[in-house]
């Protein structure tokens, strides 16, 4: 089950990518832009599909070179139409010209999300040939541009966002997010990292929580407690943060897993379908208020929006693809409710790949729940990750030898475990 659904999720990106300049869109629906997030997934993907036999080397390694060229060469000015400024890019870009779309923002974490797949493609094709090398040196170059401390805007922390129509948007990170990637990324950086109290204002701002008798960092939606896992591995590292809390970020994101399923279990809004195999609140799509199929629900419908439990939002949509994320953290518990949902609800997995999210409280006329149309690209991209990480780690094991995550790592007051283990390594080899 689990090579199927990550072979289906890794045929997201080689259908839904411009060749000619490896842009992947945001989802499969006709007429979506390009998300940078996305062609980070999408480039962290296509070492493990050599790997598995699923792409050719060469073809890999040409997909690659297609968006860090594209990347490279284009329009960094910061104007309403330009790809990016200061090294970063804009959140969402035209799949054929590269150039901004919807006014969107210029993104900081997604572009650490992208330059975290760029860095991973840059550390698995090290072969001495003339397209690796450029490859790797282009990897380098990318994230070397980035300015991430014109990203602090002055402030102590890191901004969410930038336009050309109004600067820095008005808000920073607050509270535990997926931005963990983003200050490694930052603090590693060997041309123009953030300074060193960064990440502890970031941190400070975290909000620890007794829910359902588990001590956990709270963050509502699933994906919080996934995306910076995808390349990082988080088990027996701590930072300042988590030593005082006498856990880590992995046994954390267990503990998440844990008050879902109670949430569910509880239910406490009574809609269909939750339970003890039947949870996964994250950010994902939805149904709205304005679909005709369900103008009579009297309910409010959130559309696309970041779900999250306890406190909600929360109208009884759920996303397959985020418990499905969760396979590191608790592979029984996630392998059975999976098994569950597709076994109930079909409907949920189309092409052979789990849709965005369903929403059993809103069946059709033939009792069928209402499901997301299309696939999202940042769903296929984190179940293939999480996969990998869960059958063979192999994902983790790239990024724990990039110098950079290291480096960053130890900068945000990391210590312990493989961390301690590869410094001892490294002054022993020294």
């Amino acid at each position: 089950m689990l090579d199927r659904l990550q072979h289906a999720a890794f045929d997201y990106f080689l259908l839904n990518t411009n060749p000619s300049n490896g842009l992947v869109a945001d989802t499969s629906r006709p007429g979506s832009p390009a998300s940078i997030a996305v062609v980070g997934f999408a480039l962290s993907s296509y070492p493990v599909a050599v790997e598995r036999g699923w792409l050719d080397r060469h073809d890999a390694v040409q997909r690659c070179l297609a968006a860090l060229r594209f990347f490279r060469d284009s329009d960094q000015s910061g104007s309403p139409t330009a790809t990016g400024y200061k090294g970063f890019y804009f959140h969402f870009l035209d799949m054929h010209s590269g150039e901004r779309v919807w006014r969107s923002e210029l993104s900081m974490i997604d572009t650490a999300l992208l330059i975290a797949g760029v860095l991973a493609a840059g550390m698995y094709f090290t072969a001495a040939t003339d397209d690796e090398d450029e490859l790797r040196e282009l990897a380098d170059f990318l994230y070397r541009r980035i300015d991430w401390h014109w990203a602090q805007g002055g402030g102590d922390t890191i901004r969410q966002g930038w336009k050309p129509e109004c600067s820095f948007l008005h808000y920073g990170w607050e509270g535990y997010s997926e931005a963990i990637v983003l200050y490694v990324l930052a603090m590693g950086s060997p041309t123009h990292p953030i300074t060193g109290s960064c990440y502890k204002s970031w941190t400070s701002t975290y909000q620890w929580e007794n829910l359902y008798n588990h001590d956990y960092l709270y963050a509502g939606p699933l994906f919080v407690h996934q995306f910076s896992h995808a390349w990082i591995d988080f088990r027996g590292i701590r930072d300042r943060f988590m030593r005082e809390a006498r856990s880590d970020y992995f046994q954390n994101s267990s503990r998440a897993v844990f008050i879902q399923r109670e949430y569910a279990q509880r239910n406490p809004h009574e809609f269909t379908g939750y339970g003890e195999h039947c949870w996964g609140l994250s950010a994902c799509d939805g149904p709205t208020d304005e679909q005709p199929d369900v103008h009579n629900e009297p309910r409010r419908l959130f559309g696309y929006a970041a779900r999250g439990v306890p406190y909600g939002p929360d109208d009884g949509t759920l996303s397959a693809p985020a418990v499905l994320a969760s396979l590191p953290f608790a592979p029984d518990v996630v392998l059975g409710s999976i098994r569950h949902m597709i076994c109930r609800y079909p409907e949920i997995l189309t092409e052979g790949r789990l849709a965005s999210s369903f929403n059993p409280s809103l069946p059709d006329s033939h009792g069928h729940p209402w499901v997301s149309a299309g696939h999202y690209g940042l769903d296929q991209g984190i179940v293939f990750m999480m996969i990998e990480n869960h059958r063979t780690g192999s994902i983790w094991q790239l990024m724990r030898d990039c110098p950079y995550i290291g480096s960053g790592l130890h900068r945000a007051g990391f210590r312990g475990g493989w961390l301690q283990q590869r410094a001892n390594h490294d002054g022993e080899s020294h």
